[in-house]
């Protein structure tokens, strides 16, 4: 129970660092969408890690009803998600992600439909995947990825890497570019 409640505060306390418009923590707490999605994930975790599947996969739908964010039971959370505005965003059964990633609205981590076992993207630690994304298979998204609104992921990334199109391509790797006049 413990450990629980230091995930919550350490989930709560991640958010200060990426929006400016986070006041305190009990506003954190009551009234973001993905605190209630990540809270009823990580109970509905801890049943599926015993086998409990039926009861897991229901607190994860009645996360999905509060919150409009849905993540499978399965998938693997590390410290901090962020998961800016919430609406729509799926997290898909055998996804693993890493520590302070931030994810927006409509961003979906998931499957091709065409792979069994492990078929949903590994994503790295400090990736920030922009609004409607779609990562899609068994990929990895490297630490420090930054992925651009309404891209589609369909391969591997580099290290500090920008994604961005449909399909996802690298447009950036570890150093600034610019195009036009705009610095990424």
């Amino acid at each position: 129970m413990i450990r629980f409640i230091k995930s919550i505060i350490e989930d709560i306390d991640s958010v200060f660092d990426r929006d400016p418009a986070a006041r305190n923590r009990i506003e954190v707490l009551l009234l973001y969408p993905h605190m209630k999605a990540l809270i009823t994930y990580r109970i509905a975790h801890n049943l599926y890690k015993k086998k409990r599947f039926f009861m897991a996969r229901w607190i994860s739908n009645m996360g999905r009803k509060w919150s409009g964010i849905e993540i499978h039971p399965g998938a693997t959370i590390g410290k901090g998600l962020f998961i800016d505005h919430g609406m729509g965003v799926v997290i898909g059964e055998t996804a693993v992600i890493g520590n302070n990633v931030t994810m927006f609205h409509g961003a979906t981590l998931g499957g091709t439909g065409n792979e069994k076992g492990k078929r949903h993207p590994t994503v790295g630690d400090n990736v920030t995947i922009g609004s409607s994304a779609k990562i899609l298979g068994n990929i990895y998204i490297a630490s420090g990825t930054k992925v651009g609104a309404n891209s589609v992921v369909l391969y591997d990334t580099s290290p500090n890497s920008t994604v961005v199109g449909i399909p996802g391509r690298e447009v950036k790797k570890g150093k600034i570019i610019c195009l036009n006049e705009y610095a990424i």
